[in-house]
Parts: structure tokens; C-alpha cells; sequence
């Protein structure tokens, strides 16, 4: 399957619009064909909004090689738009299907980011729930030194790397250093490793088909999170009500 062919453009950002399976054979056929590193991206609401205003977050998402419509308010404004998006690809069920699929394969990984303590205990829950996974090694997101950490990566042997670091680091990381990793697959994953750790609860799955996953991060900490979701979502919603009215302006001047 040629994902590209799929691709869409949206908000002036490229978009692979695939289903979880689609995206699953995309990043199989990334792994095996020895093409050289190839960087994952997902594309949420705030994202969007941040790559507005920054140039360096905006190149890395162009240059992505794999890009999925992460957050549930894209799918909506890319159907309202016209465009044919079949579901939402969630950074961390993508994360933990490659994780099934790289025991199934025998695909080392490697596991870059969050605190200590946390990579500490997700990478016993990892074991606990998949024995035979290869973990080719792991790093907290606090180094002194990105050669260093960069050099680890590129010995391990790993097929997969998964960075756990907040928008625009693990982006600009992976960007940054894309070649000199020399791993297939990379895929930042930004809090997910605190969820797999146990630190944070997810949202339910009904919440999460409500597309109300904001909303329950929301609950859980709304000092931190209720003006970056004010501001956040109401800039969308601006540039979505923009993209819309120039779609209907472009149908208008066909008649």
C-alpha cells in the first residue's frame, strides 16, 4: 500500500488520512524495507495551532515521512471540509500495537524520555505484559548530553524508537538527528509513557470515541491545562470556520 497517494493537505500541513491497520501495514513496510530512518508524526489540535507560529515544529511535521490524525477535533473539521478520514490514529494505541507487533517480529525497540522513575516503571509493565519483547535499551528525557544519547541510539540496533517528550522537543529531536540515529522507525509519543507507567489514567474508551479525551485530561488537572485548552481550542475553531468559509467560496466561484 502506497500511503502517500492518501495524503491530504489541511491547515497548510500534510495529513495521512489511514485507519489504524493502514497505518500498522504503513510502519511494517517502513521497518522492513531498509530505507533508511524514517520519522512518525501526529497531528492534534494544538499542534496545529503551535505549528502557526513555529517555523522549526512546522518543517518537522512536513518532512515526517508518516503523519496520523491523532487528535478526534482534526478528524471532525477534515470530514467537514470534505475530506475522507476513516478514524483516529491515537499516538498510544499506535505506540502499544508496534510494541505487540515488534515481540511478534522480533523488532528491537528503544524508549527515550520522561523521568526516571517513570521509564523505570513502564519498562517493567512493558515486561510484565510482553516477555518477549527485545528492548535494545532506554533513556530519561534529562540528558546533559543529545550526542551522547544519539550515539546510544544509533548502537543499539533498535527498529523502533519511541521518544516520550512534550511538543515541540521530541519533534525537533527526531528531526534534528533523524539520520544519525539510524533506526527504521521513529515515533515521538509524547506523555505516553506516563500512561503506560501508571502515572496518569486515560480516558475512557467511550470518552475517547465522544472525542472528549481533553475533557477528562481536563477534569484531572485544570489549573495546569484550562487556559492552554481555552486558548488552544478557540484558536482551531478560528482557523477550522476559515478553512470552511474558503471552501465555500471556491464552490461558489464554480457556479
Amino acid at each position: 500500500m502506497n500511503f502517500i497517494e492518501k495524503r491530504i493537505n489541511l491547515f497548510d500541513l500534510p495529513m495521512d488520512p489511514l485507519s489504524m491497520e493502514e497505518t500498522l501495514l504503513s510502519c511494517e513496510q517502513i521497518i522492513e524495507s531498509r530505507s533508511g530512518p524514517k520519522q512518525h508524526m501526529v497531528v492534534n489540535a494544538a499542534k496545529v495551532v503551535k505549528c502557526k507560529n513555529d517555523p522549526w515544529l512546522k518543517k518537522s511535521v512536513i518532512q515526517s515521512d508518516l503523519i496520523n490524525i491523532d487528535g478526534q477535533s482534526v478528524v471532525w473539521a477534515a470530514r467537514l471540509l470534505g475530506f475522507s478520514v476513516p478514524e483516529r490514529v491515537a499516538g498510544i494505541d499506535l505506540m502499544m500495537r508496534l510494541i505487540e507487533k515488534a515481540q511478534d517480529k522480533k523488532w528491537p525497540v528503544y524508549f527515550l524520555g520522561a523521568k526516571s522513575n517513570v521509564l523505570e516503571m513502564m519498562i517493567k509493565s512493558l515486561k510484565r505484559r510482553y516477555p518477549e519483547l527485545k528492548i535494545a535499551g532506554f533513556d530519561h528525557g534529562y540528558f546533559n548530553s543529545e550526542e551522547e544519547i544519539v550515539k546510544n541510539i544509533s548502537r543499539s540496533g533498535a527498529k523502533i524508537l519511541f521518544v516520550g517528550m512534550p511538543t515541540p522537543k521530541k519533534e525537533i529531536f527526531v528531526e534534528k538527528n533523524l539520520k544519525k540515529l539510524n533506526v527504521p522507525f521513529c515515533m515521538g509519543v509524547g506523555g505516553s509513557f506516563d500512561v503506560i507507567a501508571g502515572i496518569v489514567q486515560r480516558a475512557p474508551v467511550w470518552i475517547q470515541k465522544l472525542g472528549l479525551e481533553w475533557f477528562y485530561r481536563l477534569i484531572q488537572e485544570p489549573r495546569r491545562l484550562f487556559m492552554r485548552y481555552a486558548v488552544t481550542n478557540t484558536i482551531f475553531i478560528s482557523y477550522v470556520l476559515l478553512e470552511w468559509f474558503k471552501v465555500k467560496k471556491r464552490q461558489l466561484m464554480r457556479k
